[in-house]
């Protein structure tokens, strides 16, 4: 059984300050201060309660969404054209604002978890810890994930060209990645004086959002934005230690599985068969992005872990308890 946190944030009204940098076939390049102000904002999420080895509750993996009434931009040095582009920005207020959106979420996870744990800590109850050891360790690389930036995850921009048409994903965010968890049990062989630990973890459901462009033929092109979700990601890994714990623990292998992906698109227009392509073909484009992306951080990630364990002082540090179990 689980338990989970739920909070809640009322903003009358929200600004966001920032720099742009606009460029146009006809009126050049623009750049300048920009101002967007939300009214109404309601911030909501739900977060997962997990027993520390201290037996204190804190949460973990808290999902924020953001609702508001009405969204107001403002961009300085617009130049001649600043009316027109002033009131075409304004309409497409809510599709810009979902590319800054995961920067305001990042950081108020960060504020919100930070302050529930901080009430978390006054509560005088102790909670019996039954996890095991690797399971800690897995709690405890869930923090370290979220502390590294890692969740959300900016994924690098993409570019695929296939005959005559050309698909550009910007700003993809993926939020989820400290959601993982043991899968199954772990097992250990021996073989040649060099033991393996084989283990298995998986992630929850992955939320995805991405600003999208479309062109066919270099003349007609359509923009908009896309919300996705990705079932699992789910990783396989095989680390060897030889006998000799002078020397340090390898990775040997490991397999990534990403699961089923949904896209919702959104701004697309009129144009069905941009949608029916894009309904097609994101997902593959997501797929390959997200491995590619994800794959080499993970491996780099747990070899760096591996390396900074001291395994003679590990084992020193539990021979006492070894003899007293003798």
């Amino acid at each position: 059984m689980s338990s989970s946190v739920k909070v809640g944030i009322q903003v009358a009204l929200l600004e966001i300050k920032g720099q742009y940098k606009l460029t146009s076939w006809f009126s050049g390049s623009s750049q300048g201060p920009f101002t967007v102000n939300l009214t109404q904002v309601q911030i909501d999420g739900v977060g997962n309660l997990e027993v520390q080895r201290s037996g204190q509750l804190q949460a973990e993996n808290i999902n924020l969404d953001i609702l508001f009434k009405d969204i107001s931009m403002k961009f300085e040095n617009l130049g001649f054209t600043g009316t027109l582009f002033q009131g075409i920005l304004n309409s497409v207020g809510t599709f810009l604002f979902d590319s800054i959106k995961p920067f305001i979420l990042k950081q108020v996870n960060t504020d919100i978890r930070g302050d529930v744990n901080k009430e978390l800590a006054k509560l005088p109850q102790q909670f019996p810890d039954s996890i095991s050891p690797f399971d800690m360790a897995i709690a405890e690389a869930r923090w370290k994930v979220r502390e590294m930036g890692y969740d959300p995850y900016l994924l690098p921009d993409y570019h695929h060209t296939a005959a005559f048409i050309t698909v550009d994903l910007n700003h993809v965010w993926i939020t989820g990645l400290s959601s993982f968890y043991r899968v199954g049990n772990m097992s250990i062989n021996m073989t040649n004086n060099v033991g393996r630990v084989h283990f298995h973890v998986g992630t929850q459901k992955l939320e995805g959002k991405c600003i999208w462009e479309v062109a066919v033929g270099g003349f007609a092109s359509r923009a908009g934005s896309t919300s996705f979700s990705v079932e699992y990601l789910q990783v396989k890994a095989l680390v060897g230690q030889p006998l000799d714990i002078r020397k340090k623990p390898q990775l040997e292998e490991l397999d990534l599985k990403l699961g089923n992906i949904q896209v919702r698109m959104v701004g697309s227009g009129s144009l069905d068969y941009v949608v029916e392509l894009l309904v097609n073909v994101l997902p593959n484009l997501l797929r390959f992005q997200i491995m590619s992306a994800v794959e080499g951080p993970i491996k780099n990630r747990v070899q760096e872990v591996l390396d900074s364990l001291d395994l003679e002082k590990i084992v020193e540090e539990k021979l006492p308890e070894l003899d007293n179990l003798l």
